[in-house]
């Protein structure tokens, strides 16, 4: 089962720490000093705020795939679309390793699909090139 996934960039950290945990009814599940994620059931979500982004406000949007072919599926149907993607395989980034798929919609928002791998121990820094005009703050830092 896919999860939706949404990266905020903020100007402070702290407080929208407290007003996310507030609205969600819970603490982050990963918490830096730059960054911190919500991964949430209910709703299924996972909720990425940072201070990377380059403007304030909605930086990209996203599907989290469970496993790799359920990361295929979505990158098959992304071509099918006629759209173009960017695969990133391995990519580190956002304190996480992942398999992705950036491709942009026809309003120019930033779509990352990806199936994560493991952890990072740092917020990390992916220079593989994204589709142009994502703008997007992970791996573009």
């Amino acid at each position: 089962m896919k999860r939706f996934h949404v990266h905020v960039g903020v100007h402070d950290l702290k407080q929208s720490i407290r007003f996310y945990s507030a609205l969600f009814a819970a603490e982050p599940s990963v918490l830096k000093d730059d960054y911190a994620k919500w991964q949430l059931e209910d709703p299924r979500i996972n909720f990425a705020i940072s201070t990377f982004a380059g403007k304030s406000g909605i930086d990209h949007l996203g599907l989290q795939a469970e496993t790799g072919d359920e990361l295929e599926e979505i990158g098959s149907r992304l071509a099918q679309a006629d759209v173009s993607t960017t695969a990133q395989k391995g990519a580190s980034c956002c304190y996480a390793k992942s398999d992705k798929y950036w491709t942009i919609d026809p309003q120019g928002v930033a779509w990352e699909s990806f199936h994560t791998l493991d952890s990072a121990p740092t917020y990390g820094r992916d220079t593989r090139k994204q589709p142009e005009n994502t703008g997007a703050a992970c791996c573009v830092r």
